[in-house]
């Protein structure tokens, strides 16, 4: 069995790369990536792919039994149409299963549905492909949180727009173990999963990295609109928009969805104050 990985250069694919090389070894994977160069250090045979490209991954999807596609960061719609260059070339090289990495949330209801409805689109073209196939739909990783703490000691507190709602947490290294189950069993085949941890506010997210880094975090909620404002003179419209609509998302209930977890990957999904002690672990 060869297992193919799309965007194995990013931090996702590599995670889920580096868990599959531990379950089937490196010499039934191969990765694909827009620049190989990028991807070297894991070791693997790694293939040209850009997702713009059918012809490219015409090529890289020869002699492959499952690929993993890693939904990618453009635009909703030019997504739409990189996910379906993979899927047919996927067909035409006869691939017997397809693993997506969608994602949780609402397809209405805040700036970041546009992104949700992109994904189902690519869910149901996969659906529609013929393939035997899997979906993921991910929670949101803890990491960017964790990578941003030196900002949020200086500001002395989490500040956005998420209120009481819930978020259920994940990290790339628990969806790196539930896609590898997805990838190499059958018993998956068909189904939709919901990859998410336990659902936590915001207050009980600072909290739990205060107890973890020994900070002194407090939580602040301001308005949506505000912060989306902020999030945009930060990061530029594009991105601002997204992670103001994640946060809207949040405020409305979106994330607070039951898990189907430990269903995919036999354990339970660690809980968050779990996930912030094994990234500052693995960070130091």
């Amino acid at each position: 069995m060869k297992i193919a990985v799309t965007s194995v250069s990013g931090q996702l694919g590599s995670s889920i790369a580096r868990q599959l090389m531990k379950t089937i070894g490196k010499d039934h994977l191969v990765g694909i990536a827009r620049t190989p160069e990028k991807a070297q250090h894991l070791d693997i045979e790694v293939r040209k792919g850009d997702n713009n490209s059918r012809e490219q991954f015409n090529n890289s999807l020869v002699g492959i039994d499952a690929v993993l596609l890693v939904s990618g960061m453009d635009a909703p719609d030019k997504r739409i149409e990189q996910h379906r260059n993979i899927i047919e070339a996927a067909k035409q090289n006869k691939v017997a299963k397809i693993v997506y990495t969608s994602i949780i949330g609402a397809e209405k209801g805040s700036a970041f549905s546009p992104i949700v409805q992109s994904n189902r689109q690519t869910e149901s073209d996969i659906k529609n492909s013929g393939l035997n196939y899997v979906i993921g739909r991910n929670g949101i990783y803890i990491e960017p949180d964790l990578e941003y703490i030196e900002t949020y000691v200086k500001d002395g507190e989490i500040r956005n727009s998420a209120g009481i709602g819930k978020c259920t947490y994940t990290s790339r290294k628990a969806l790196a173990i539930a896609y590898t189950k997805m990838l190499t069993e059958e018993k998956h085949n068909g189904n939709t999963y919901n990859l998410v941890g336990e659902a936590i506010t915001q207050e009980e997210l600072a909290d739990y990295i205060n107890t973890v880094y020994d900070t002194n975090l407090s939580y602040r909620a301001i308005s949506i609109n505000a912060y989306t404002k902020e999030r945009q003179k930060a990061l530029g419209e594009f991105l601002g928009t997204v992670i103001g609509g994640i946060y809207e998302s949040m405020h409305n209930g979106a994330y607070d969805v039951k898990s189907d977890y430990q269903k995919v990957a036999g354990v339970p999904h660690p809980r968050a104050l779990e996930l912030i002690k094994a990234y500052k672990t693995t960070s130091n």
